[in-house]
């Protein structure tokens, strides 16, 4: 039976959805298959949770003392959202010690977390996405010339920070301070970008059984200014599956969604963003870790789409295990 740690937690706020997306992918993982752990990466420390118990995590090869037996882990389902488990660090911890883990390599986890360089990447391949400017701290920057680069309304936003935190929708120049202020507590990169006028969709795409597929196209009516952390986890907004779009703007957003998960070399789980004007499809950023709680939309697609989380977990865990021996070839 494969010992798998099913990793949560993180260093970010979101932290606390990291812990309930890691239930639900608890509960799906086939508990006669597979021998399942719960490991905590915290800032309190690093520990496996068995029956409330906790055994801190020796580092130089992630396993633990269980009375006084060591134990190992075959394979990591990394559930953390935000840093260390989607910016690449993890990741890059896991290959250097030959841990198989779930999920995109550290290279795409970092360039997908950076959305400056997600956006600058993706443009190459033809992929439309909103006008945008950067600023890091300490730079000198103007507010007025800045809008009107982007045009009123546009959107300030951390450049690497997820779950809608730090991300303010600015109308009016004089609100555009307290924005970049909000948005630097987040992270010390911030991306402005314009205001697209559009039908905003969210898109389902992973490998499954090796082959690239789109879940589901998820259109998002937030209650709210736009799709903030309320909207997205306390039930501020609907989350309609499937999209209610034309069957060119289907096709084309699938279309897009599949080019830019391969163009990226992606593996996992991911749940991008898109802004459809007039039926075309602008990227705004691509998540590598979406939220899994019941609640969260890549398991309503799933649903949808007729394919059982157990069949997902499988396939995940598949695909770890064959790129981990690739490593020991």
């Amino acid at each position: 039976m494969l010992r798998v740690a099913v990793v949560a937690g993180g260093y970010s706020d979101e932290s606390v959805i990291s812990l309930k997306s890691c239930e639900l992918i608890y509960a799906s993982l086939n508990e006669t298959t597979y021998e399942r752990v719960r490991v905590r990466i915290l800032n309190e420390g690093w520990y496996a949770e068995i029956d409330g118990q906790k055994y801190p995590i020796e580092k130089e090869d992630f396993s633990y003392n269980q009375n006084g037996e060591k134990k190992t882990f075959d394979v990591v389902f990394n559930t953390i959202h935000g840093t260390p488990g989607e910016d690449g660090y993890l990741q890059a911890y896991f290959e250097l010690i030959g841990m198989p883990y779930t999920g995109c390599p550290f290279y795409q986890s970092a360039l997908t977390f950076n959305k400056k360089d997600c956006i600058a990447v993706l443009s190459k391949y033809g992929i439309p996405h909103a006008q945008s400017v950067y600023v890091h701290q300490g730079d000198l920057y103007n507010a007025e010339t800045i809008t009107n680069v982007v045009g009123l309304p546009c959107f300030v936003k951390p450049n690497r920070s997820g779950s809608s935190l730090g991300i303010s929708k600015v109308a009016k120049v004089e609100d555009f301070e307290a924005a970049m202020q909000k948005a630097f507590k987040e992270d010390h990169e911030v991306l402005i970008e314009s205001f697209l006028d559009g039908v905003e969709v969210s898109v389902g795409v992973f490998k499954y059984r090796g082959e690239t597929m789109v879940v589901g196209i998820t259109e998002i009516v937030s209650d709210n200014e736009f799709f903030d952390y309320a909207a997205k986890y306390e039930g501020e907004s609907q989350e309609i599956t499937p999209a209610r779009i034309s069957a060119q703007a289907e096709k084309r957003v699938r279309d897009v969604a599949i080019k830019a998960y391969e163009s990226l070399n992606m593996t996992g789980f991911s749940r991008s963003e898109y802004i459809l004007v007039n039926d075309e499809p602008h990227f705004i950023e691509m998540n590598t870790l979406p939220g899994f709680s019941p609640a969260s939309i890549f398991p309503q697609q799933a649903a949808y789409s007729n394919i059982a989380l157990t069949d997902i977990m499988d396939s995940e865990i598949n695909l770890a295990l064959n790129r981990g021996s690739a490593w020991n070839v």
